[in-house]
């Protein structure tokens, strides 16, 4: 099993963590009793780090992780928690970005209220406000920490000339970008600035949304879906079954292997540093099994430039997110 500091001095975490968006339904119905059952096999794994928001399920999330700290007494000492604010409405309804110490304040308590606890052990700002410079951002999420209730700060979907000038105010110790065979651009600067500066990446969706396990979402559970996914370029046609094409490739190495295709990307996704962190979400303990798999997984150089030479970097057909779903992260380049 890979465990891993948390920027410069944290604590050490598990090197696969679990993404909680899929405690909302973000990929289809779920239950509270179906997210009990991932985190305990998740304990039982050995993972310790599991990533939430205030806004998967607008609460949902945070509250069946509350809820299970609270039927299992002990286990809050044995979990690294993380959590997210910052997307909220304006006075019309809009989404809209808050970044000012109120904001963050505000909702870090109701999130602590959700999970039962008077500390998490992470705290991001989950998107950008533009509005604000970023080393005052950077400051109000010091701030937060000074008083307690956070232990780590962090940025999710920033570049890394952003992350440099947020340095310059205190130091950061995550970064949360989407990384993985599917979603190259963090080699574009993210990767070797989180590096050098004692960041930790936290990679989120490293299995593609699915497209890099042994069962992709269908066409008719996207549209059942519906939401994020639905209307996700990746998964419209003909994006669809150009991407299914692609990484068939990847399925087929991962059989020759002996191992799930899960495994090799989230094994490929650890290769990349020792900084990284891989937090895929599941609602099937099963799909779970493989994702440990791939944590416990060491690729060889050689296994790795086979991987890359399948899914080489611009392999996947459609943007990862539509023109709306773009407003709040940074592109870079």
């Amino acid at each position: 099993m890979k465990y891993r500091t948390l920027g410069k001095n944290g604590p050490e975490i598990s090197a696969l963590g679990i993404g909680a968006m899929s405690f909302a339904e973000f990929y289809g119905p779920t239950t509270e009793e179906n997210s009990f059952a991932i985190l305990s096999a998740a304990l039982e794994a050995g993972v310790t780090h599991i990533d939430t928001s205030n806004v998967y399920g607008m609460g949902r999330s945070e509250s069946a992780i509350g809820q299970f700290l609270k039927d299992n007494p002990g286990i809050r000492d044995r979990v690294h928690i993380a959590t997210k604010a910052s997307i909220t409405k304006d006075e019309d309804g809009n989404r809209c970005f808050r970044n000012t110490f109120e904001h963050f304040e505000s909702e870090l308590d109701g999130s602590l209220k959700r999970l039962g606890t008077d500390c998490v052990d992470l705290f991001y700002a989950h998107r950008r406000q533009p509005e604000l410079p970023i080393e005052e951002v950077a400051g109000n999420l010091q701030r937060l920490k000074d008083k307690g209730k956070t232990r780590a700060i962090g940025f999710s979907e920033i570049a890394p000339s952003s992350l440099r000038r947020a340095a310059t105010e205190c130091h950061i110790d995550a970064v949360q970008s989407e990384y993985s065979l599917g979603v190259r651009s963090p080699e574009m600067g993210l990767v070797q600035t989180c590096a050098e500066l004692g960041t930790a990446l936290v990679a989120f969706s490293p299995v593609g949304r699915s497209f890099l396990t042994d069962s992709p979402l269908t066409l008719e559970a996207v549209e059942e879906i519906g939401g994020f996914i639905g209307s996700n370029p990746r998964f419209q046609e003909p994006n669809y079954s150009a991407n299914i094409t692609a990484t068939d490739a990847l399925r087929a190495y991962a059989k020759e292997l002996g191992v799930s295709t899960a495994a090799l990307a989230i094994g490929w996704v650890l290769a990349q540093g020792n900084h990284v962190i891989a937090i895929p979400g599941t609602r099937s303990t099963s799909h779970f099994a493989e994702l440990v798999e791939g944590w416990n997984l060491t690729l060889s150089t050689e296994q790795i430039a086979r991987i890359e030479s399948i899914l080489p970097i611009g392999w996947a057909y459609g943007d990862r997110y539509s023109t709306v779903q773009w407003i709040g992260p940074e592109r870079y380049c």
